[in-house]
């Protein structure tokens, strides 16, 4: 389900059986020659319809904007600042929590995102320990999973890709987004076949070390067979995860 294909009335119907969301967030970024621009953002959308369908969860809209300023050297890429993202995370869960959603289950596709979400995360937690929080904030938990983070993924991924898995522009990540987009793929050829890897900066540093925007990666693997297989395990591991997250203390 998501919330907005819903009427008000319906989202007050499904708080009285749970309280639980899931967000999708990731980021607007180059993904090399043959990635799309959407893949961080698209893969935990499109997985999360995938989660609810399995566990009768609500899909907030997904944040789509995140912490990616090492990859503005590239066109279409779009970031946030830490501190823009944090608020971002910040009023999203303030605003559904004064409906009475607590737990809030972030389902992230974007490495860059780690850091400020988890920061984030704090800021809302010191608002209820300083005592800053509205008075109609129940007390909420929230949670960050990063789709490629589970167990049946991993294993997946090294069996089909191995050590072309990378870091950026992944076989993993492009091939998800080609499932769930096979007729938007391109063409494009990919030279060397494995990216160089070393440590990120700015954007402009960042452009000098990866010149076509990989990191490690050979994504000319990805397949739309393969990101079949990537979804049902990622769906598998992470409706688990959500389920658990709902009931623990």
């Amino acid at each position: 389900m998501r919330l907005q294909l819903m009427t008000w009335p319906a989202v007050e119907a499904y708080l009285k059986d749970s309280t639980g969301i899931i967000i999708p967030i990731g980021s607007t970024e180059q993904h090399g020659p043959n990635g799309y621009i959407g893949t961080d953002a698209l893969c935990p959308e499109f997985l999360a319809d995938g989660i609810a369908e399995a566990t009768g969860a609500l899909v907030a809209p997904t944040i789509s904007t995140g912490m990616a300023q090492h990859h503005l050297g590239f066109p279409g890429s779009v970031t946030l600042r830490p501190s823009t993202l944090m608020a971002v995370v910040q009023d999203t869960v303030n605003s559904l929590s004064r409906h009475g959603f607590d737990r809030f289950f972030f389902l992230n596709g974007h490495g860059g995102n780690i850091a400020t979400v988890t920061a984030a995360f704090s800021e809302i937690y010191a608002e209820s320990s300083l005592g800053t929080a509205g008075h109609n904030r129940p007390p909420v938990r929230c949670k960050m999973q990063n789709w490629w983070d589970c167990k049946g993924v991993r294993a997946l991924s090294k069996e089909l890709f191995g050590d072309a898995e990378g870091g950026h522009a992944t076989p993993s990540e492009v091939s998800l987004t080609y499932y769930a987009y096979p007729d938007h793929i391109p063409e494009a050829k990919i030279d060397p076949p494995i990216a160089p890897t070393g440590p990120i900066y700015d954007a402009d540093d960042y452009r000098r070390r990866f010149p076509d925007g990989r990191i490690g990666s050979d994504p000319s693997l990805a397949s739309v067979e393969a990101g079949e297989k990537l979804y049902r395990a990622a769906v598998d591991d992470i409706a688990e995860k959500y389920r658990a997250f709902l009931t623990a203390d």
